[in-house]
């Protein structure tokens, strides 16, 4: 199982089938768990601290962390699944994570053991719920060798 740890809304509508797509081509892989973390309602660095600690209770201490975050490494969808396999191979829970709209704090983002970046653009965090999903279905198509993706 993957959990998603998000800070934000309930999944909207407008990206709720897509998720739900998604969701349904990865079950014979992974089962989806989402801990959706209300905002603080706060500003800047009080929300960051907030939010974060918040995130850190729903951290194990062997759980595989992947910190989705704008200043993370770049990787390629072929370069995403071998981490993948790596942290599964390790039987490791894994646990991503996508903070809120003022990022995470410094203790977040040395904890994770891999802090990706889907590009240097900034995405709608609803939005961005949406890519990790299809890019787990990338990853596991990869890792099972199916033609999803092309190389």
């Amino acid at each position: 199982m993957i959990r998603i740890v998000v800070v934000g809304k309930k999944h909207e509508t407008m990206y709720l089938d897509a998720i739900n797509h998604f969701e349904k081509r990865l079950k014979p892989w992974q089962k989806i768990e989402w801990l959706i973390i209300p905002p603080s309602g706060k500003n800047h660095e009080l929300a960051r601290t907030e939010e974060s600690t918040m995130i850190t209770a729903k951290l194990g201490s062997d759980d595989f962390v992947v910190l989705l975050d704008e200043e993370g490494e770049p990787l390629s969808s072929p370069e995403i699944a071998k981490e993948l396999e790596k942290a599964q191979n390790q039987s490791k829970n894994i646990v991503f994570v996508i903070g809120g709209a003022y990022g995470v704090d410094e203790h977040i983002k040395s904890r994770a053991n891999l802090n990706i970046s889907f590009g240097r653009a900034v995405f709608p965090h609803q939005l961005v719920r949406v890519m990790l999903l299809e890019q787990l279905y990338r990853a596991h198509s990869i890792l099972a060798g199916s033609g999803y993706h092309h190389v």
